[in-house]
C-alpha cells in the first residue's frame, strides 16, 4: 500500500471515529466550567486534526508529467530523475506506541470506571444528606429536642455525657 493510500485510511477512520463520538452526550456530562473549557478545546482540536486530514493528507499528490519535462531539460537528466524518483521507498509506518500504551489506557479506563461508580454513590449519598436538610429546614422551628436527638443519637449521647460528667464548655 502506497504512503497515500495509508493516509486516505487514516483519513477515513478519523472521520468515521469523529462521527462515532458523541460530543453532546459528553458535554452533559462535565461539571466544572474549567473541565467544559478543556473539553471544548479537546473538541476543536480533534475537529481540526480530522479536517486536515479529510484536506491535505487525503489527496493523492498529481502525477508528474515527465514527457513535459523531457521537452525543456532532455532527456537525460529526467531520465535520471525518474529512476531516482521511482527508486525512493517511502518507509511503511509501524506502530510502536499503541501496543505500548494500549494498557495504560486499557487500566485507566477501568480506573476511570471505578471512579465514576464511587463518584455516583458519592453523588446519592450528598443528595440524600441535600433532601435531608430541606426537610430539617422545614421543620426545625417546630421540632423538639426528642425529635432531633432521635434523627442524631451521636449529639444525644455526647450532651448526656457532658452533664453526666459535669462538663459545661468553659
Amino acid at each position: 500500500m502506497s504512503g497515500s493510500g495509508v493516509v486516505k485510511k487514516v483519513a477515513g477512520a478519523a472521520a468515521k471515529a469523529g462521527k462515532a463520538i458523541d460530543w453532546d452526550g459528553l458535554a452533559k456530562m462535565l461539571v466544572s466550567e474549567e473541565a467544559r473549557k478543556e473539553f471544548a478545546y479537546l473538541r476543536r482540536t480533534f475537529e481540526d486534526v480530522n479536517h486536515q486530514l479529510q484536506t491535505k493528507f487525503s489527496q493523492e499528490p498529481q502525477p508528474i508529467d515527465w514527457e513535459y519535462y523531457r521537452k525543456g531539460i532532455g532527456s537525460k537528466v529526467v531520465d535520471m530523475y525518474k529512476e531516482a524518483y521511482e527508486s525512493i521507498e517511502i518507509p511503511k509506518y509501524v506502530d510502536t506506541v499503541t501496543p505500548q500504551y494500549k494498557p495504560k489506557f486499557d487500566a485507566l479506563l477501568v480506573e476511570m470506571k471505578e471512579a465514576e461508580k464511587a463518584s455516583l454513590k458519592e453523588s446519592e449519598r450528598i443528595e440524600k444528606e441535600i433532601a435531608e436538610m430541606k426537610e430539617m429546614k422545614k421543620k426545625i422551628s417546630t421540632m423538639t429536642a426528642d425529635e432531633y436527638f432521635a434523627k442524631h443519637p451521636e449529639l444525644k449521647q455526647k450532651f448526656d455525657d457532658e452533664i453526666r460528667n459535669d462538663y459545661w464548655g468553659y
